[in-house]
């Protein structure tokens, strides 16, 4: 399905349930390839190897709010990594790659989707953006689910809710890691309107670690931090009902939801 006909029902236009209906056939007919079709099973399989590839270690997250900005990416040198959105302009900065990417966003997708798939490390992308990244080998596709739950396996979709993070989350409990430290997540936009308004970036983008992030001209969807805490809960109950932990490590950060530690503690953790 093409990215203008996911756009095709807007929210403003069906009241709230049957919005969720209509968004939940469209997704329903767009993964049936996956289940039926080679490339589509071929891709279920890459998803599953990543089953406890990871079991018991720790891994970070890296938002990418201003606070990233400040951080030696040296500290992480023996945690595996997962970057977000448009967060590779971090790593880039000091050459060097982080260990997974995720983006669910379709305006993230839409936009840099070309930058997305020169990265060299395992690429985390919607199957419904699959054709973006035809020339990504390394591209791992999943589906996804717009109901607000915490999916332990992604082979039944992913329900990133209102932020990449949670997606994430998921991933990383999928992989098996027993920790997960959140960094960069600052929970808190200069930017104010409308949770999930579509706006274009006037001048430099107060919001991330760089100003050209979502620079000049570039379109983006505002936070719906309430939802996202909502959801942020919800991986927390995953989490520990699995005897495992996440940790905020962002300075500074105005999520609540988990345990704040300092990056260094939560390494040695």
């Amino acid at each position: 399905m093409s990215v203008p006909a996911m756009r095709s029902i807007p929210r403003r236009v069906l009241p709230g349930p049957l919005w969720h209906k209509a968004q939940f056939l469209k997704l329903r007919a767009a993964h049936l390839p996956m289940r039926v079709t080679s490339e589509g099973r071929a891709s279920r399989e890459r998803l599953a190897a990543y089953r406890d590839a990871h079991q018991g270690e720790t891994c970070a997250i890296l938002g990418n709010g201003p606070s990233i900005k400040d951080l030696d990416l040296d500290d992480l040198e023996s945690v595996p990594t997962f970057c977000l959105n448009r967060g590779y302009l971090l790593w880039e900065d000091v050459e060097r790659t982080p260990d997974y990417y995720v983006a669910v966003n379709e305006l993230v997708i839409e936009q840099f989707h070309r930058e997305i798939a020169t990265l060299p490390c395992p690429i985390f992308v919607p199957w419904i953006y699959r054709d973006r990244f035809e020339d990504a080998p390394n591209s791992v596709f999943f589906e996804t689910r717009i109901d607000d739950r915490f999916v332990t396996n992604p082979l039944r979709g992913i329900a990133p809710g209102p932020t990449v993070t949670i997606a994430a989350l998921q991933f990383a409990y999928h992989m098996g890691f027993s920790t997960v430290i959140l960094l960069g997540i600052d929970h808190r936009f200069e930017t104010e309107g409308p949770p999930h308004a579509e706006i274009r970036q006037n001048g430099d983008d107060p919001n991330h670690f760089r100003g050209d992030y979502f620079g000049e001209g570039t379109r983006w969807n505002l936070p719906d931090l309430e939802h996202s805490e909502r959801g942020y809960a919800l991986a927390r109950e995953a989490f520990e009902a699995g005897d495992r932990q996440v940790l905020n490590a962002t300075p500074g950060s105005a999520l609540d939801v988990f345990e704040r530690i300092e990056l260094q503690a939560a390494v040695v953790a």
